[in-house]
């Protein structure tokens, strides 16, 4: 065989794994954007602020966005910003609570998917709106939010001094029966259980720290040809069927790095979750979806199904991993997962 044919089928499965890991969107020719070095100026018409700044600070630029900050809220006349520091154990949950307790007037939360998930979750249906500066790799909400993630002060102003807009929010129950273990998450961007949440948990961090999203492809290529999967599901209460499948989306909005869209029809605010139900059983079945994806053909195909609801319950008769928002949230065997719509108040974005 020869290096063309060998390497002919390993790229067109690296484009497959657009598809399949969907938080952790491979995206060999992913575009580079412009690095901005002039944040635009937001002129603002808020009166005096109290700024909570909850922060990743491991996250590159961590420091060089609280410094932003501080100076921002100088410039403002306000008082100096509350600033928080998540950490391993805490990822932010204690930290949101503590700007609602200090009565801040808007939280700023800098750091990848996962830190801004978990603000989130603590400042749903609250009305204190939250600003996302994104210091993540993927920082998904934020393309989705229309923000652009390299103009790090124009993001900060925005945060403090910009419009605000309702947005959904998806929550997840998980139950494990074989342990008894039992969560409620909030979710922003994509949740899902099977092959998705599969790749995300087995990818390694060493090559994470080394090549960046280019990781999850190993994770990926080992999983890949595994088997269909039987899960029970109901879509906004009605009744159950049993299907074959690799995984199952819940997609809250749809917008990929490297400008794809992968549910063009998912947006933030319609009050609904997209559900994308993944059952190819060959390559070919991959590359249908691949290209229904890249192409945005808008005809139905039999390898994926998508639907609209407000409601989806799933049981499966062996615990399935699951993901939300690229972070692992372990294996279940049942979740019940819920829109609930403008529940979030944002800050910024365009």
């Amino acid at each position: 065989m020869t290096s063309t044919s060998v390497l002919v089928p390993a790229a067109a499965t690296a484009l497959l794994l657009v598809v399949v890991v969907v938080v952790v969107v491979i995206l060999v020719r992913r575009r580079r954007r412009r690095l901005i070095t002039a944040a635009i100026p937001v002129t603002s018409s808020r009166g005096l602020q109290r700024v909570a700044f909850v922060v990743n600070p491991i996250k590159f630029n961590a420091d060089r966005a609280r410094a932003i900050v501080a100076e921002e809220c100088r410039t403002a006349g306000w008082d100096p910003p509350v600033i928080l520091e998540t950490t391993i154990e805490d990822p932010g949950y204690s930290q949101a609570r503590q700007a609602l307790e200090l009565r801040c007037d808007v939280v700023l939360v800098g750091g990848g998917d996962g830190t801004v998930r978990v603000v989130a979750q603590e400042l749903a249906h609250t009305g204190t709106p939250m600003g996302v500066i994104p210091l993540g790799t993927g920082n998904l909400l934020a393309r989705n939010l229309d923000q652009q993630v390299a103009a790090l002060q124009h993001n900060i102003r925005k945060a403090l001094h910009g419009s605000e807009r309702q947005i959904d929010v998806g929550r997840i129950a998980l139950e494990n029966r074989e342990t008894g273990a039992r969560s409620t998450h909030a979710f922003l961007v994509i949740g899902g259980i099977g092959l998705d949440a599969k790749v995300v948990s087995e990818t390694r961090d060493n090559l994470k720290r080394s090549v960046g999203w280019l990781a999850y492809s190993e994770s990926g290529l080992r999983n890949l040809p595994g088997r269909r999967r039987k899960i029970s599901i109901s879509i906004d209460d009605g009744p159950e069927q049993t299907r074959k499948v690799r995984s199952v989306l819940f997609v809250n909005c749809g917008k990929l790095p490297g400008g794809v869209d992968f549910i063009p029809n998912a947006v933030l605010d319609d009050g609904t979750l997209d559900i994308v139900i993944m059952s190819p059983r060959t390559a070919f079945g991959w590359a249908w979806m691949a290209g229904k994806v890249m192409l945005r053909h808008p005809r139905p195909i039999p390898v994926m199904e998508l639907q609209t609801a407000r409601k989806v319950r799933i049981s499966v008769p062996e615990p399935m991993d699951t993901q939300l928002d690229g972070d692992p949230t372990g294996a279940v065997t049942s979740l019940t997962v819920q829109v609930e719509p403008g529940a979030l108040l944002v800050r910024g974005g365009s």
